[in-house]
């Protein structure tokens, strides 16, 4: 394209160069100093932050295939790993329409995620208003966190759909970039599925709520 313009302004004669000029002054590029820029401290992150109600998921994914032992043994030394892995997740948001990609993150010190990650699938379980023991139960750490709780397989990938959730979402992992001390997981939507009826599950300044008109 820009060959084919060239050639078109010698034809009528116009320049196709510009005389050399002095460029405007531009500022030195430098790091910002620590001085300038104090940290956040993180209760008052947490705090401040807080204040941003969202809903409540738990993501879920089925035993890996061929599970690494010997990572097992460095990240989860309490945990099971032959049965499926999950975790509660606030962080969850839809991200894309074309194609279907939606996003979660996780902290890069979670035991469960490096399950996940071997699985390469995952399912969101959207939770509803009277689900929050179920949330509290898949937010404790180095415990059988399925025990008593029923589910069956998503309908692609295989991840447990929890029982009686309101919405579920059917990934693959199609990527995952660094986002400090989180990691951005980005998930393509292989099927997905919700009913009409019931109330969200909702998170607020480190409670659950309910959502009213």
């Amino acid at each position: 394209m820009a060959a084919t313009v060239v050639r078109y302004l010698r034809t009528v004669g116009a320049p196709t160069a510009a005389e050399p000029y002095d460029a405007l002054p531009r500022p030195d590029l430098r790091a910002v100093g620590a001085d300038e820029r104090p940290p956040v401290d993180p209760a008052a992150f947490r705090s401040v932050l807080g204040h941003f109600a969202s809903g409540v998921t738990v993501i879920t994914a089925p035993p890996a295939a061929h599970p690494d032992e010997a990572t097992d043994q460095v990240t989860d030394q309490v945990t099971d790993h032959t049965g499926p892995a999950g975790f509660a997740c606030q962080s969850f948001a839809s991200l894309s329409l074309d194609p279907p990609l939606v996003t979660f993150m996780v902290a890069r010190t979670s035991t469960t995620w490096p399950r996940i990650a071997r699985a390469g699938v995952f399912c969101v379980n959207i939770l509803g208003a009277d689900q929050g023991d179920l949330c509290r139960a898949f937010a404790v750490s180095g415990a059988d966190k399925f025990a008593g709780v029923g589910h069956e397989p998503a309908p692609v990938t295989g991840s447990p759909l929890l029982d009686s959730v309101p919405a579920w979402i059917d990934c693959r992992v199609q990527a995952v970039h660094t986002g400090g001390d989180h990691l951005i997981v980005v998930g393509r939507v292989e099927a997905l599925g919700g009913t009409d009826d019931g109330e969200p599950l909702l998170f607020h300044r480190g409670r659950f709520g309910r959502f009213s008109a």
